[in-house]
């Protein structure tokens, strides 16, 4: 064999190893950790603890965004917003991993200083060092470029784009559109624009904006879960008490193993559906490995 067909050789048989290599780890199985426990600060901690800690997604020095939902005015009992302690928790993880600076924000529905306050929020999170609790900057919204199947371009949220860390906190309710709002779903709260413009075909606009917004950690807050008249509810007889928050890398397996809290299956909801089609996420759960604490 000459030397030109021996480098050939070589240099296939390192593109077949890397490939079996990449292979090895696009079948690696997704994992959700779900814990269960009253103390609602405890039950994060244990959740994340259960994918290997927050320093598996923290470094020294990272700007992380904590994105949950604090669209309504709504008080953390009613169910309509992510628990606030739930959020103080993850901060102080992630201060803990040594974040220079921990954002949490969202594009609100109703007037953001009622949601901020109402859902507990700007309490909860008082007193915490490299912590800022903002209000959405118009200016800061940039025209990115998609080229999705529902949408070629749209205004994301600068701060959420350039974090080192986005870390989605949804809480688990019903939605009078999409039938759940869950992980998935809580990514508008960086879009800009008219987002009533999605609604026709929202399950393909929702994974067109989830390919571009990767949430490195979901942490879903089933605490309380809204059963009824979502997303904005407001009658406590819709809300059911579960003490439960679910975490994964895997935002598709997080939003499908939440899926079954309300006598649902995954493939019941077409925002789960089309986001798993367009390889974003694992939604059989008897392909996923599931951790309790």
């Amino acid at each position: 064999m000459d030397r030109r067909a021996f480098l050939k050789l070589v240099g296939l048989s390192s593109v077949f190893a890397e490939g079996a290599f990449r292979g090895l780890l696009a079948v690696e199985q997704p994992t959700v950790a779900v814990a269960e426990g009253k103390e609602y600060g405890r039950t994060t901690r244990n959740a994340v603890n259960l994918l290997g800690g927050m320093r598996r997604f923290v470094k020294p020095g990272d700007v992380v965004v904590i994105k949950p939902n604090m669209g309504w005015d709504r008080t953390p009992a009613q169910g309509a917003n992510t628990h606030p302690l739930v959020v103080r928790a993850l901060a102080e993880e992630a201060i803990a991993a040594g974040a220079k600076r921990v954002k949490v924000f969202d594009r609100t529905c109703n007037d953001e200083r009622r949601c901020y306050v109402q859902s507990g929020m700007s309490e909860a999170l008082k007193g915490l060092r490299a912590m800022e609790l903002k209000f959405i900057e118009n200016e800061r919204f940039r025209k990115v470029t998609i080229n999705g199947k529902a949408l070629r371009e749209w205004e994301l949220y600068g701060e959420a784009l350039s974090a080192d860390v986005f870390i989605n906190v949804p809480v688990a309710k019903h939605h009078g559109l999409t039938r759940l709002t869950l992980g998935l779903k809580n990514v508008m709260g960086v879009m800009g624009g008219n987002r009533g413009g999605t609604h026709r075909h929202i399950e393909e606009a929702l994974a067109d904006i989830n390919g571009v917004v990767k949430s490195h950690l979901t942490v879903i807050d089933a605490t309380r879960i809204l059963t009824d008249h979502g997303p904005q509810g407001g009658d406590l007889k819709d809300v059911k008490v579960l003490n439960t928050v679910i975490a994964s890398t895997d935002i598709v397996a997080a939003d499908a193993y939440a899926t079954t809290l309300f006598g649902l299956k995954p493939a019941d909801i077409a925002v789960t559906v089309a986001a798993h089609r367009r390889g974003l996420g694992e939604m059989n759960l008897n392909r996923v490995r599931i951790l309790r604490g």
